[in-house]
């Protein structure tokens, strides 16, 4: 079975991803979507549902497919370390931001030699 992050390395699977969390799809729908043939879309959804991301359900002739947010969840939660390591990163970078911003600007100009005595 693939790790969380090998099965989210996929861009197929995110955007599968992306556009379960607005709403529930068939496979149909997730074809046209994403312009893919059915065999793709199901062999995504098939890693995906094995690794619990996506849960399906019969709907009369056709399969429909939802997002699952635990697994994502757990991610979540083992990214919120990282998390606040970049917020602090950024909230230093835009501190020094604002300061260069509050700095008088300097002339970037030469000042002219002509008429000066060497």
């Amino acid at each position: 079975m693939e790790s969380n992050f090998a099965v989210l390395a996929e861009p197929n699977r995110r955007a599968m991803l992306n556009l379960l969390a607005t709403s529930e799809r068939s496979v149909g729908d997730l074809e046209r979507e994403l312009q893919m043939p059915q065999p793709a879309v199901s062999k995504h959804l098939r890693v995906l549902r094995e690794a619990g991301f996506v849960e399906s359900r019969v709907d009369a002739q056709r399969r429909v497919y939802r997002l699952l947010p635990e697994p994502l969840m757990e991610l979540d939660s083992w990214l919120d370390p990282f998390r606040r390591y970049w917020s602090a990163h950024v909230d230093a970078l835009e501190r020094h931001l604002d300061r260069l911003e509050r700095r008088p600007k300097r002339s970037n100009r030469r000042t002219s030699t002509k008429g000066r005595k060497r």
